[in-house]
C-alpha cells in the first residue's frame, strides 16, 4: 500500500496544477471560519451569524461537513487530471512496462482517494473543533463529541464520489471531458427525479436513494432548516420545517456499493484496455 501510494505523491509532487488545486482545496476549507466574522450593524439591527448558534455543538459537526462537501470539485480536478496525465505523459504504460500490475495501478488510485478523503474529514474536525470550542455554548464533552456520524458520512461520500470521478477519468482519458461527464450525468439525475415528480411522486425518494449522486447527497442533508432560529421563524408564518437529519446506515452502504462498483468497473475497463 505504501509503496503505490508513494509512487502516486511521487507524480503530484511533480505536478504544479495538481499542488495548486490541492492548497486551493484545503484553503476553501478553512474558509468555514469567515462565517464567523460575518456580522452587520445597522443602527439597531444587528445581526451576527456566529450568536444563531450555528457553532454550537453538535450542530457544527452537521454544517461543516455539509458545507465542506460543496468544495469537493476541486479534489475531483486533482483526480481526473491524475488519469488524464497518465495517459497523456504515456506514466501507464511506463508503470506496466516497470512491474506494477494493472490491478495495483487502481489500487494505487483508489488509496490516492482514501488519503484525500480522511485529509480532508480529519482538517475538518480540527476547524470544526476549534470553532466550536470557540462559539458554541455547550462545551460538554458528552455534547461536543455527539453526532460525530456526519464526519464518517462526509469521509464516506467523498471516497464515493472522487472513484465515480476516477473511473469517468479512466473511461474518458480527459480531464475536462470526465469533468463533464460528470455534470451530464448530475443533469440526467435531476431529470428523472423530475420525471418521477411528475409520474410517481410517491416512488421518488424510494427510486432516487440508489442513484449514485442522490445517494451521495443523502448522506448529509442540507443543515440549515434544523437551525432552532429557522424553525422558529418557520413556524410563525405556519410552515413545518421538522424532517429527519441523521445520517443513515442504509445510504452508507449504498455508497460504499456504488464505490466498490467504481473501482470494480475502472479496473475491468483498464484490463480490457489496449495501452
Amino acid at each position: 500500500m505504501f509503496r503505490l501510494l508513494n509512487i502516486e505523491f511521487h507524480k503530484l509532487k511533480h505536478n504544479r496544477a495538481s499542488k495548486v488545486l490541492i492548497l486551493t482545496y484545503f484553503i476553501l476549507l478553512t474558509s468555514i471560519a469567515l462565517i464567523a466574522a460575518i456580522k452587520f450593524d445597522i443602527g439597531p439591527i444587528k445581526f451576527h451569524l456566529a450568536d444563531m448558534g450555528i457553532f454550537n455543538f453538535p450542530y457544527i459537526w452537521h454544517l461543516s461537513t455539509w458545507l465542506s462537501a460543496t468544495m469537493k470539485f476541486f479534489l475531483l480536478l486533482v483526480i481526473v487530471s491524475m488519469m488524464a496525465n497518465e495517459y497523456s505523459n504515456k506514466t501507464l504504460k511506463q508503470n506496466l512496462i516497470d512491474g506494477l500490475s494493472k490491478k495495483e495501478f487502481i489500487l494505487s488510485k483508489f488509496y490516492t482517494v482514501v488519503v484525500f478523503s480522511a485529509a480532508s474529514t480529519i482538517f475538518v474536525f480540527i476547524v470544526s473543533l476549534i470553532l466550536g470550542l470557540i462559539y458554541s455554548d455547550f462545551n460538554e464533552p458528552s455534547i461536543i463529541f455527539s453526532d460525530l456520524e456526519y464526519l464518517l458520512a462526509f469521509f464516506v461520500k467523498l471516497v464515493g464520489f472522487f472513484s465515480f470521478g476516477l473511473f469517468l477519468g479512466i473511461l474518458i482519458k480527459r480531464s475536462a471531458f470526465a469533468v463533464g461527464a460528470m455534470l451530464v450525468w448530475s443533469f440526467i439525475e435531476g431529470i428523472s427525479k423530475g420525471l418521477l415528480y411528475w409520474k410517481a411522486e410517491d416512488y421518488v425518494n424510494e427510486v432516487m436513494q440508489f442513484f449514485p449522486l442522490e445517494s451521495m447527497m443523502n448522506l448529509i442533508k442540507e443543515p440549515f432548516t434544523r437551525l432552532n432560529a429557522v424553525k422558529s421563524l418557520a413556524n410563525q408564518v405556519g410552515e413545518d420545517l421538522s424532517k429527519d437529519f441523521s445520517v443513515h446506515f442504509t445510504d452508507i452502504l449504498i455508497v460504499a456499493a456504488w464505490t466498490f462498483i467504481f473501482i470494480y468497473l475502472s479496473y475491468k475497463l483498464l484490463k480490457r484496455r489496449d495501452l
